[in-house]
C-alpha cells in the first residue's frame, strides 16, 4: 500500500504514462515532464536519499519550491516508507531550524540558496542534486508500508501559535481524491491544473501533486509568488481548465485582470478563507460561472465539504463530501439542529494521525473520532454548511458577541471595495470598537484624502442602514492589503492589535 507505488500503478493501469504530468516554469518558459518520468525520477531520488541514510520511519524536511524537485524528493521520501515533510521555504532561517529541530529530521532537501542554513544540522542535498539524482542513478526498492503507515505531515500555518505537524497516511490521497477532484470537480485526463496555493500546504499538495497523478491529468507548477499578471500569463499560456486559488487571489484577479484570458477555465475553486458574498458575485461575473468554494484543512488533509460542478448554493460551502461527515454543536458538546450556528465538527478517515510529537495537543482536538475544525457554521436542513468563519473570530464588543462575518459580506458588497476585514480594537480607554479595513482597486495609488474619507462615509451608511446598531463599526480605513499569512488567511489579531493601517 506505498503511495509512490500507488501511484506508479496508476499511471500504468489507467494508461496515464505518456501522457504529461507537469509542466515547470513561467508565462514564457516551460519544460514538461510525463506520468512516467515522475515516478522514474522519484524511483531515483530515493536512492540518493537512500545514500543521506533516509530508510523507514525517519523524517525528510522538505525545503523546496513548486517544481519537479519537490515532486521527485516527496515521492522519493514516501517510497522509502519515510515520513516526507514539506514547509515553506520563504520562512525565515530561525523558523527553518526549529522545524528540522521539531520534525526530528534525518535529512533535508532544500533549494541552492538555503544549503548554509542547514550545514550544522543533519545532512541535506539541494534541488539541483534531486535533479541530477532522478536522471542518472538506479531506480530504489518500493518500501511494503499498510495504508494506515504515515507518508507525509504538514504544519498547520501557526497565525496564532507555534505551528504543529499533521501527519497523514498513505492512503489518505485517494480518499481526498474520491471526495474532491473526482466527486466535486471531475477532474479527468483531459485537465490542466493550476494551483495558486503552493505544494508545502495541505490545499495545493493535493490540487498539485495528488489529484493529477490520480486523474491523470496535468498541473502548471510556477515557483515563483502567485502575481496576478502571471496567473493571467499561465492560464492563457498552457489552457488552464481548473483553477485553485484563494479569495484574496481571485479578488485581485476580478479587479485587474482580462476576462478572455480566463477563458479556458471550466471549475474555479475558492478556498482558504470565506469567500464574501460581493466577491462571490464579481467572480460569478467574470469567469461567467460561480467559483466553487469549499472547506478543508491541514488537520483532514484537503476539502471535506465543497460546492460542486453539479450543485452549488451561493453563500455556503457546499455539502459534506462523502466518506467525511460533519456535525454542529454547542459548548457543552451537544448536537445542535439545522440551521443553528454551533462549533464545527468533522469525521472521516483521513483526519490527522497525529500532531507530530504533540500527543497533549493531539489528545485534546479530539472527541472519539471527531476532529474539532476550529470553524463555527451551521448546516441548513439540506445539508449545506454556511460557514460564519473561525470561533476565535468572534469579537466582544460593549458585553455582545458579535461575528465579523455579517459586517464584512455586507462591506464587500459595495463595488469599489476588493476586501474587507472587521476586527474589535481597543481605544484609549481599553474598551473594544469594531473597525472596519478595506481594500480597494486605488488603494494602494495616489487616492485623494477627500476619496477616501467619501468612501468611508458611505461604507458606515450603508451599515447603520442594514445593520443593527451595535453591528455598525466605529470607522473605516482604506488600506493597501490585509495581513495575511502565507496561506493567505487574515491575521486578524494584527487588526486587534490597533497598530495596523495604512
Amino acid at each position: 500500500m506505498n503511495l509512490a507505488a500507488l501511484l506508479e500503478a496508476r499511471a500504468t493501469d489507467a494508461g496515464f504514462d505518456p501522457r504529461p504530468a507537469f509542466t515547470v516554469g513561467t508565462a514564457d518558459a516551460s519544460a514538461t515532464v510525463t506520468h512516467r518520468e515522475v515516478h522514474a525520477g522519484s524511483a531515483r531520488a530515493a536512492t540518493a536519499l537512500a545514500d543521506l541514510g533516509v530508510g523507514r520511519d525517519d523524517r525528510v524536511l522538505l525545503v523546496l519550491r513548486d517544481g519537479l524537485a519537490f515532486v521527485w524528493a516527496f515521492l522519493g521520501a514516501v517510497r522509502l516508507g519515510a515520513l516526507a515533510v514539506p514547509v515553506n521555504p520563504q520562512l525565515t532561517e530561525a523558523d527553518h531550524r526549529f522545524l528540522v529541530e521539531d520534525s526530528g529530521a534525518v535529512a533535508v532537501v532544500c533549494e541552492s540558496d538555503l544549503v548554509t542554513r542547514f550545514s550544522d544540522g543533519p545532512p541535506s542535498m539541494t534541488a539541483d542534486e534531486v535533479a541530477r539524482a532522478a536522471a542518472t542513478l538506479a531506480p530504489h526498492a518500493v518500501a511494503a508500508v499498510e495504508s494506515t503507515h504515515g507518508a507525509y505531515a504538514q504544519y498547520t500555518s501557526g497565525a496564532t501559535g507555534a505551528p504543529k505537524a499533521a501527519v497523514h497516511r498513505h492512503g489518505d490521497p485517494l480518499v481526498y481524491h474520491r471526495a474532491c477532484s473526482t466527486g466535486a470537480l471531475g477532474i479527468h485526463p483531459g485537465d490542466v491544473v493550476l494551483s495558486v496555493s503552493k505544494m508545502y500546504f495541505a490545499y495545493g499538495l493535493g490540487n498539485s501533486l495528488f489529484f493529477p497523478l490520480l486523474s491523470g491529468a496535468s498541473a502548471v507548477l510556477h515557483p515563483g509568488r502567485p502575481r496576478p499578471a502571471e496567473i493571467e500569463a499561465l492560464v492563457a499560456r498552457h489552457g488552464v481548465t481548473v483553477l485553485f486559488a484563494v479569495p484574496t487571489l481571485y479578488a485581485s484577479l476580478v479587479a485587474g485582470c482580462s476576462r478572455s484570458a480566463f477563458a479556458s477555465v471550466r471549475v474555479a475553486v475558492s478556498a482558504g478563507e470565506i469567500l464574501t458574498h460581493g466577491l462571490a458575485e464579481r467572480s460569478r461575473e467574470f469567469f461567467g460561472f460561480p467559483l466553487l468554494d469549499g472547506l478543508g484543512s491541514t488537520e483532514v488533509g484537503q476539502t471535506f465539504a465543497s460546492n460542486t460542478i453539479d450543485v452549488v448554493r451561493p453563500g455556503t460551502v457546499g455539502r459534506c463530501l462523502a466518506p467525511y461527515e460533519v456535525a454542529v454543536r454547542d459548548d457543552a458538546g451537544r448536537d445542535l439542529p439545522a440551521g443553528t450556528v454551533g462549533a464545527l465538527w468533522v469525521r472521516g478517515p483521513t483526519v490527522l494521525v497525529e500532531y507530530l510529537g504533540r500527543p497533549a495537543e493531539t489528545a485534546a482536538a479530539f472527541d472519539r473520532d471527531w476532529f474539532g475544525t476550529g470553524d463555527l457554521a451551521s448546516v441548513d436542513p439540506d445539508g449545506f454548511v454556511h460557514l460564519k468563519g473561525r470561533a476565535d473570530d468572534m469579537e466582544m464588543v460593549g458585553g455582545i458577541s458579535v461575528a465579523p462575518r455579517e459586517i464584512e459580506d455586507l462591506l464587500s458588497g459595495h463595488p469599489a471595495v476588493t476586501e474587507v476585514a472587521v476586527a474589535g480594537v481597543r481605544d484609549g480607554d481599553g474598551a473594544s470598537r469594531l473597525c472596519a479595513f478595506v481594500v480597494t482597486p486605488r488603494a494602494a495609488t495616489d487616492t485623494a484624502a477627500t476619496d477616501t474619507a467619501a468612501m468611508a462615509a458611505e461604507l458606515l451608511s450603508l451599515a447603520r442602514d442594514r445593520l443593527a446598531a451595535y453591528k455598525v463599526p466605529r470607522s473605516v480605513t482604506v488600506v493597501d492589503a490585509l495581513p495575511r499569512t502565507p496561506t493567505g488567511k487574515l491575521r486578524r489579531f494584527m487588526l486587534r492589535s490597533g497598530q495596523f493601517g495604512p
